[in-house]
């Protein structure tokens, strides 16, 4: 998993609100068992009509939002089933960072585990940054050692993150890589037990 310490990327916004894990990516694209391949599959109800051509109406297929890595979104972001594939596709599709005023938990906490940094900000703010977007190219930078989002004018906030989250985020672990971290004593316990 890619560590996070300091991203820059253009914002990409999608002002709505509720947006559930089958919207993000909808039950039939569930069929892969490998990490990659979902992002072509990401909003796909919104993005594309049934015969897989385009929707010009929705947003992200806008030239100026082509290559955006950081996602801002309405409240309740990721709710509804507790599918990891949700954060598989928001992730391969090329997002690192999404900010939004309040997330489902096991959403932000898949997506903790899959290298994206969720951020939660106050409505007012998340509101600015979505304004922001809305108007023209617009990107910021996060800082997770410090916990500071900023851009390239006068704006900034600090935001919360957990220490164990922070860790994970800013070391590339997933918790498979946690548990590693105490090889040693996991191996000097088995070397007792078994009498080694």
């Amino acid at each position: 998993m890619e560590a996070i310490r300091h991203h820059t990327g253009k914002v990409y916004p999608l002002n709505r609100t509720n947006v559930d894990t089958d919207q993000i990516i909808p039950k039939q694209f569930l069929k892969r068992i490998e990490r990659k391949g979902f992002g072509q599959f990401l909003f796909y109800n919104w993005r594309f009509h049934q015969d897989g051509s385009k929707k010009d109406s929705f947003n992200l297929h806008n030239d100026k939002y082509i290559g955006a890595s950081i996602l801002v979104a309405g409240d309740n972001f990721g709710c509804g089933s507790s599918r990891e594939h949700a954060p598989w596709a928001i992730e391969d599709y090329g997002f690192k960072v999404i900010i939004a005023s309040s997330f489902a938990d096991i959403f932000y906490n898949n997506c903790v585990k899959n290298g994206i940094l969720p951020i939660q900000l106050p409505a007012e703010q998340v509101e600015h940054i979505m304004q922001q977007a809305e108007q023209t190219t617009y990107q910021l930078h996060v800082d997770l050692a410090t916990q500071r989002l900023y851009d390239d004018d006068d704006w900034r906030i600090s935001f919360e993150v957990n220490d164990y989250h922070k860790q994970m985020l800013m070391n590339g672990w997933d918790e498979i890589a946690v548990t590693l971290t105490y090889e040693d004593k996991i191996t000097s316990y088995e070397n007792q037990t078994l009498g080694v």
